[in-house]
């Protein structure tokens, strides 16, 4: 890239009505993010009328800025209700929450603002100067490559919820199960609809995400015996990004391997950030010195899927702008926004117009640098949040769940499906069964199915076909270490405590 272009690109950047639309659009995100159940898809899908008025730069900035701060809003319900505003923010809602109980919200948020806004910018930064390569590698891979990865996004996941892998594993189960519900991916032919027409489209993630990690979280706060503690405000005022600089210089690994892992996976079509989260945060449960504090308000885990979060999203934008090829649903309503405007992504994009796809990834920079004042604005309002009294929050929430759940088809369907998620959620956690697990294995069930039914009939029913190809051979072989791995850890820890009782 020309010293000239990207002179030129900055110049596109930096005028009055671009930067308006990158800031109307990060206050945007930053409002549809915190609201449980609105996710940045809705968000994206949402602006789309307006950009009819726009010019193509602009309209895509807004796009950019309201996805930015929208995924990473999503942890504000996530630390201080236990509400994932994202699929994404499910992988360490837990995590975030813990540290709220404990009185330190401010720094949860904190780490979740700041190392968001850092892996954004590298990804962006990955983005910019790789952005050709990464794409080229990624139409290498092959449905035998997505269904490993798929496999490996269950499987950490599995692993690292809750102290029993068993019962993460059978979370995991139930979720990919009911992502069998609809209408089959080969043959068309309906699955578990029991003659419902709304079945037919499947079950959303989003009202059963709500269901049980909200509605649940409600009927624990009812039951006499399973109620927990109320978020405690925090005596002290909050402290944006108090404390950062030490976390930066205590893990630098986490931070490194979380953009690392978001980056290569966000350039993956049909990937995006949400699977990277999960990955990343598992990688640092699995890696850590201290896997002991994990589910218990740890930060390492928290820097390492916050910093995938972000560099995910915007490494999602390689395949978009390079050969025109959406990484994800949002980048899908943004291909088709610069079609309408007239531009054609592509790599004759980068040839005859490479300011344009230059300025968009500034863009990114620009929208990720605000996510450090509104991220300091929304850690000091936290504040009000805590000090809400619990009898006033929880119809609060109860009309978030009915109104996130009924957005999603506009029916009442989805506030059924909430509710009998918060039902099965509340018995699930009543038993120690995870429910992170049932999330992850509903968003990549129809992944995995369709890669492996995809793998299978490129194979002609030769399972040996998973480990024909390099790279699907690599990943297989790194989801068999981790499972042999596991059950040999398993084994040992057993016959130690065997050996020590027999002592």
């Amino acid at each position: 890239m020309s010293a000239a272009t990207l002179a030129t690109s900055l110049s596109m950047v930096i005028e009055a009505h671009v930067l308006l639309a990158i800031l109307g659009g990060a206050v945007y995100g930053l409002f549809i993010g915190a609201l449980p159940g609105l996710t940045a898809t809705m968000a994206t899908a949402l602006l789309v009328p307006l950009t009819f008025y726009m010019a193509p730069l602009p309209s895509i900035a807004l796009i950019v800025a309201s996805t930015t701060m929208a995924i990473t809003a999503g942890d504000i319900p996530g630390a201080l209700l236990r509400i994932p505003g994202t699929p994404a923010s499910a992988a360490y809602t837990g995590e975030s929450h813990a540290m709220t109980l404990r009185g330190e919200a401010g720094r949860a948020l904190s780490i979740g603002f700041f190392f968001s806004a850092t892996g954004g910018m590298i990804g962006a930064a990955v983005l910019l100067l790789t952005g050709p390569l990464l794409a080229r590698v990624s139409l290498n891979f092959s449905s035998f490559e997505f269904f490993w990865l798929a496999v490996l996004g269950l499987l950490t996941c599995a692993l690292v919820s809750g102290s029993n892998p068993v019962k993460g594993g059978v979370s995991l189960a139930l979720g990919v199960l009911v992502s069998t519900v609809g209408l089959d991916i080969t043959t068309g032919q309906p699955r578990f609809t029991f003659g419902s027409m709304e079945l037919m489209g499947g079950v959303s993630f989003i009202p059963v995400m709500i269901g049980m990690f909200a509605f649940s979280e409600i009927l624990r706060g009812l039951s006499s015996d399973g109620a927990r503690p109320a978020a405690a405000p925090e005596t002290r005022s909050l402290r944006p990004y108090a404390g950062i600089p030490t976390l930066v210089l205590r893990y630098p690994l986490s931070l490194l391997r979380g953009t690392t892992i978001g980056a290569s996976l966000g350039a993956l079509p049909g990937v995006g950030g949400d699977l990277a989260a999960w990955i990343a945060y598992g990688v640092s449960a699995r890696f850590s010195k201290t896997p002991e504090k994990f589910g218990k308000g740890h930060e390492e885990g928290l820097i390492e899927a916050t910093s995938a979060n972000n560099a995910g999203l915007s490494s999602a934008w390689i395949p978009a702008l390079v050969f025109g090829i959406p990484g994800d649903a949002v980048t899908a309503i943004a291909v088709g926004v610069l079609y309408m405007k007239g531009v054609s992504p592509g790599p004759r994009l980068f040839a005859e117009n490479p300011s344009m796809p230059t300025a968009i990834i500034l863009c990114f920079f620009v929208a990720n640098l605000l996510l450090f004042p509104l991220g300091y604005l929304a850690i000091k309002g936290a504040r009000l949040v805590l000090m809400v009294p619990r009898n006033v929050i929880v119809p609060m929430i109860l009309v978030c769940c009915f109104l996130g759940s009924y957005a999603i088809n506009n029916t009442l369907f989805g506030v059924g499906i909430m509710l009998v998620a918060g039902l099965v959620g509340y018995v699930m956690e009543r038993n120690d069964f995870p429910i992170a697990p049932v999330i992850l294995g509903l968003v990549l069930g129809p992944v995995l199915e369709r890669n492996f039914i995809m793998s299978m009939q490129i194979a002609r029913g030769d399972l040996l076909g998973f480990f024909d190809r390099p790279v699907s051979a690599l990943l297989g072989a790194v989801v068999i270490a981790i499972l042999l791995f596991t059950v040999i850890s398993r084994i040992r820890n057993r016959s130690a405590r065997h050996l020590r009782r027999l002592s």
